[in-house]
């Protein structure tokens, strides 16, 4: 009887894991349907891998702090901003950022990734190559920052 309660819990546990993950269309399925950029501004995409390990710390995103999105495990999403300094903040028990100058044309890759804190983990943002971020986007689904629900 334990051996079947544990069996469940554990289905349990990582359903519930799996329920956080980001469960859009693929990168490699939207690809070519991506807008183009403006002239004026330039691309930050910002993307996760897809673990278990962390999957529960699901922060928001804020460039320049504005909330732009979520790290969600296993999601892409991306913004268009015009050419300038930004600062990438994620928070949970205490905040992580990065600061970079994005230029008109230019793309940036900020990969989040969780790691161990105090209490609880962290999700720590950080500049990607070209390279793995293409080698790792076509596996990772759009998970674009959905509007706020009003409520009644």
């Amino acid at each position: 009887m334990k051996g079947v309660l544990r069996a469940l819990a554990s289905a349990i546990g990582v359903t519930v894991l799996m329920a956080g993950c980001a469960s859009g269309v693929k990168y490699s399925e939207m690809a070519s349907s991506i807008p183009t950029l403006k002239q004026d501004q330039g691309r930050v995409y910002f993307f996760r891998s897809s673990s278990l390990i962390g999957a529960a710390l699901q922060p928001d995103i804020k460039l320049n702090s504005e909330v732009v999105g979520q790290s969600k495990p296993g999601g892409f999403f991306f913004v268009d901003r015009p050419a300038g300094k930004y600062v990438v903040s994620t928070a949970t028990e205490t905040e992580k950022t990065l600061t970079f100058a994005l230029d008109a044309g230019e793309t940036k890759y900020v990969r989040t990734s969780p790691s161990l804190g105090l209490i609880v983990g962290r999700v720590v943002p950080e500049l990607e190559t070209l390279e793995k971020a293409q080698a790792e986007l076509p596996s990772l689904s759009f998970a674009p920052n959905e509007p706020p629900v009003a409520k009644k």
